[in-house]
């Protein structure tokens, strides 16, 4: 008779967990990105967009192995992005109304440029 033999893949968890990369800059732009959103949009649109891309890069490093990072460095990361979410959806609608302002007064400029003095 034959032995079988089975292999069991553990995964290894590691002396000293480490921080997820990237979770702390995640939070601080993420937090950022909402008292910037009303300074224009663009600032706060660039922050929360940036923290959201890292934040789904450290996210799947956390899920393929998440015995190797803190569970404080994930709520951390989770934190920002919710955040980075929140400052994003306000800056985009603080840069839609920026956008239709211009146009506005742009066009009662163009109306108010037609006009001529002796018309009144």
């Amino acid at each position: 008779m034959e032995k079988e033999t089975t292999t069991t893949q553990e995964k290894v968890q590691p002396a000293v967990q480490q921080p997820l990369p990237n979770s702390t800059a995640v939070l601080v732009m993420g937090i950022i990105s909402i008292p910037t959103c009303f300074c224009g949009g663009i600032i706060g649109l660039t922050l929360g967009i940036v923290a959201i891309v890292l934040s789904g890069k450290s996210k799947s490093l956390y899920n393929e192995n998440p015995s190797f990072y803190t569970e404080n460095s994930y709520k951390n990361l989770n934190a920002g992005r919710i955040c980075a979410i929140i400052g994003t959806v306000f800056s985009g609608i603080t840069f839609m109304w920026l956008i239709i302002r211009l146009i506005l007064v742009g066009s009662f400029v163009a109306l108010l440029s037609e006009l001529t003095w002796e018309s009144f």
